[in-house]
């Protein structure tokens, strides 16, 4: 391939995997310098948490609402959504980070559920008060918005490319979750 914007050959395979090539010019505006998540920018974490919290706040509302939209809506609106997110964050995080996101899943479901049934308390509702469909949507809102989190500290602490400190902020982010989830899940049956 000649000419300046020609993608090498790992170019094109690391973008193959969603079916997206992009030039190196836009890798270079998209990167932070020394990130481990090649495509990930501050303006990139912030931009995806706050559409994010406005599109998980909408599904969460539609699914747990009195007078919500069909389940068909909720599933083709949140569903159509996710499905965008995981794409985005395949190309901005790689494969192998979106794979430790359904590990913070499997991790998380106590963790979602417990915070689901907290949010709802307060509307004098609860998770068990749901059939588990309608749980869906808020629960992969809440697993793609925790592993965007996830990422983000992973970016504060600098842990991308340094594998102590990683495991370090990934047994302290699994450790203050657990207890904040605890908290969350036992501390207001009690109350």
């Amino acid at each position: 391939m000649a000419g300046e914007n020609a993608l090498s050959r790992p170019q094109v395979i690391e973008s193959a995997h969603v079916g997206l090539k992009m030039s190196s010019q836009r890798k270079r505006v998209l990167s932070i310098k020394g990130s481990d998540a090649p495509n990930a920018s501050w303006f990139i974490y912030l931009f995806f948490m706050v559409h994010m919290l406005v599109f998980g706040l909408s599904g969460f509302l539609m699914a747990y609402s009195s007078d919500g939209p069909d389940v068909t809506f909720l599933y083709m609106h949140g569903g159509f959504a996710i499905f965008v997110y995981i794409i985005f964050y395949l190309v901005i995080f790689g494969p192998g980070s979106v794979g430790w996101m359904f590990i913070n899943a499997g991790l998380g479901l106590f963790g979602i559920y417990a915070q689901i049934d907290w949010i709802l308390s307060r509307f004098g509702k609860s998770a068990g008060d749901f059939p588990f469909y309608i749980h869906v949507i808020p629960f992969l809102y809440y697993v793609l918005y925790t592993f965007l989190l996830y990422q983000f500290v992973l970016q504060v602490f600098g842990a991308h490319r340094n594998p102590a400190r990683k495991r370090l902020v990934e047994t302290t982010y699994v450790i203050v979750s657990l207890v904040i989830y605890s908290w969350l899940y036992f501390g207001h049956r009690t109350s």
